[in-house]
C-alpha cells in the first residue's frame, strides 16, 4: 500500500480520476450529499449493509455556500455549488482524515449539467489541495467503475423498494405535520419507522410490500391530528430544488411556519420518468435500439414498479384517511396537448406534468423551485406556466429561482405574495360555492 499522500497515483489514467480500490473499502469513510431526507436515510442504510462506512453530510450553514463559490464557478449550476461546496466543508471541518476519505455523489449520464458535477468536484479537490481524495459515482449506466465499488443489481432492486417506502411516507408525513396536535409526532413515526424497515432489506422482508405499506398507513394514522382548513401548495422544480432543505432554504418548514400544506410528487416518478426514455426514444426517434433481451428487462422493470407504486396507491386510497398520490400513467396522460414526452433534458414533461396533476388534485398554489439560469427547466416549468393558466385559469403559480446571490428574504416574499393571493382565491371560491347552495334552496 503506497503512502496516504500518494494515493493520488493510484489513477484510471485514461479517465485522469483516483480509484477507489477494495483495500479502501475496509477503512475509509463515504461522504455522500444530501437530497432527501427520508429516502437517502432509508439507502444509506442499505449501503452500510454492503460493509462501507458512508455518511450522509446534513449540514445547511452558509459557510457551504461560501466554500462552493470559492472552488466553483458561480455561473454554475447551483445544486453543482452547494453539493461540492457541502463535500468540500466536510473534508475541512476535521471531522474526517483527507486520506480515509472518499465522496460519492450520483451521475445521471444525461445531457443535463448533473452528470458533470463529478468532473467539477474533482477540479475543486485539487484546487483545496485534496488530490488524494477519490469521487465515487453513483450511476446505472457504468460510466464511473471503481474496483472497490459495485452498485449491483441486488442494491439496484432493494433502493427501488426503498423509494417507495419512502415516498410514500413522505406523502403521509406532509399530510400530519401541519396537523399534528403533539408537536414531533410526524418526525418521531417516520425515524421509528426508518429504523424498524432498514433491517428488512438484509433478508427477504423488503420484498413484502403490501405488508409494509399497512405497517406504514397504520402507523401515521396514529398520530392524533387536528385538522383545520389550510391552504395547499405544491412544490415542484430542478430534483435537488424541489427536496433538499440545502437547496431550498427549507422551503418545507417554511410553508409550514406559514400556515400551509405542503405538498410533494414521490422520487420513484422521476425513475419511471427516466426508465421511460428508452421507450420514447425508440417510438419518437427511432434511436436507442437495444437488443430484444434488454428491452424486454427493461419493460418487465418498469412494469413491476408501476405494479408496486399502484399497490401502494390503492392502499392509501381504500383506507381513506389520506389523499393518494396519482400513478405515473395518470401524469402522462395529463401532459397530453401541453408538452411531449420527447421533452426528456432534466425533469423534461414531468416538471409539467406535475403541475398539471396537482391542479387536478385541488392544489392550484405552486411553489416552482428552479436553480437561476437551469435551461430546461426555464422551458419546461416557467416557460408552461402561461399555457398552464389559459386551461387552468385558477392556477396560482410562482417561480422562485435559487442561487448564491439570491436572498432568502426575497424568495420568502414572493412565496408571500403567491400564499397571499392564495388566500384571496380561497375565499372566492367559497363564497361562490355558498352563493350556488343558497340559489338552489
Amino acid at each position: 500500500m503506497p503512502e496516504q499522500k500518494d494515493l493520488y497515483m493510484l489513477k484510471d489514467h485514461k479517465k485522469n480520476r483516483v480509484l477507489f480500490t477494495e483495500d479502501m473499502k475496509k477503512d475509509y469513510t463515504i461522504l455522500a450529499p444530501m437530497m432527501l431526507p427520508i429516502h437517502f436515510a432509508f439507502i444509506g442504510n442499505i449501503i452500510r449493509q454492503y460493509g462501507y462506512n458512508l455518511v450522509i453530510l446534513e449540514t445547511t450553514h452558509r459557510g457551504i455556500v461560501d466554500e462552493g463559490l470559492k472552488h466553483v464557478h458561480n455561473d454554475t449550476c447551483y445544486p453543482a455549488l452547494l453539493v461540492i461546496g457541502q463535500l468540500l466543508d466536510a473534508l475541512k471541518s476535521g471531522a474526517y482524515d483527507p486520506n480515509k476519505t472518499a465522496l460519492m455523489i450520483t451521475q445521471t449520464g444525461g445531457g443535463c449539467r448533473a452528470s458533470n458535477y463529478i468532473h467539477l468536484l474533482r477540479k475543486a479537490l485539487l484546487k483545496a489541495d485534496f488530490p488524494q481524495v477519490p469521487v465515487i459515482s453513483m450511476n446505472l449506466k457504468k460510466m464511473e467503475q471503481h474496483p472497490g465499488f459495485k452498485l449491483s443489481w441486488g442494491m439496484i432492486i432493494k433502493f427501488s423498494y426503498a423509494a417507495l417506502y419512502a415516498d410514500m411516507m413522505m406523502c403521509l408525513a406532509n399530510q400530519c405535520r401541519p396537523y399534528e396536535v403533539e408537536a414531533g409526532a410526524t418526525q418521531k413515526v417516520i425515524d421509528e419507522l426508518v429504523a424498524e424497515i432498514s433491517p428488512y432489506f438484509m433478508d427477504k422482508r423488503f420484498r413484502q410490500a403490501e405488508e409494509n405499506y399497512l405497517k406504514i398507513l397504520a402507523a401515521f394514522k396514529k398520530i392524533q391530528l387536528n385538522k383545520t382548513d389550510k391552504i395547499k401548495v405544491g412544490i415542484v422544480g430542478e430534483i435537488y430544488m424541489k427536496y433538499a432543505p440545502l437547496g431550498n432554504n427549507n422551503l418545507e418548514d417554511y410553508l409550514l411556519s406559514e400556515g400551509a400544506e405542503p405538498v410533494l410528487s414521490g422520487v420513484l416518478d422521476f425513475f419511471l420518468y427516466s426508465v421511460n426514455h428508452s421507450f420514447v426514444d425508440v417510438k419518437l426517434y427511432k434511436s436507442g435500439w437495444v437488443a430484444p433481451v434488454k428491452q424486454w428487462i427493461t419493460r418487465k422493470l418498469f412494469g413491476y414498479l408501476e405494479h408496486l407504486q399502484n399497490k401502494m396507491i390503492d392502499i392509501i386510497k381504500a383506507d381513506a384517511a389520506f389523499h393518494a398520490p396519482a400513478p405515473f400513467k395518470r401524469l402522462q396522460y395529463l401532459v397530453k396537448g401541453f408538452i411531449s414526452q420527447g421533452v426528456k433534458m432534466g425533469e423534461g414533461w414531468l416538471l409539467t406534468a406535475e403541475m398539471l396533476e396537482l391542479i387536478d388534485s385541488g392544489v392550484n398554489n405552486i411553489v416552482c423551485t428552479q436553480p437561476f439560469g437551469c435551461l430546461p427547466n426555464h422551458i419546461v416549468a416557467k416557460g408552461m406556466i402561461r399555457s398552464i393558466k389559459n386551461t387552468y385559469p385558477n392556477a396560482n403559480i410562482v417561480a422562485v429561482d435559487y442561487d448564491p446571490g439570491a436572498t432568502k428574504i426575497n424568495q420568502e416574499n414572493r412565496i408571500k405574495l403567491m400564499l397571499a393571493n392564495a388566500v384571496k382565491l380561497d375565499k372566492a371560491e367559497k363564497e361562490a360555492a355558498a352563493k350556488t347552495n343558497n340559489n338552489k334552496k
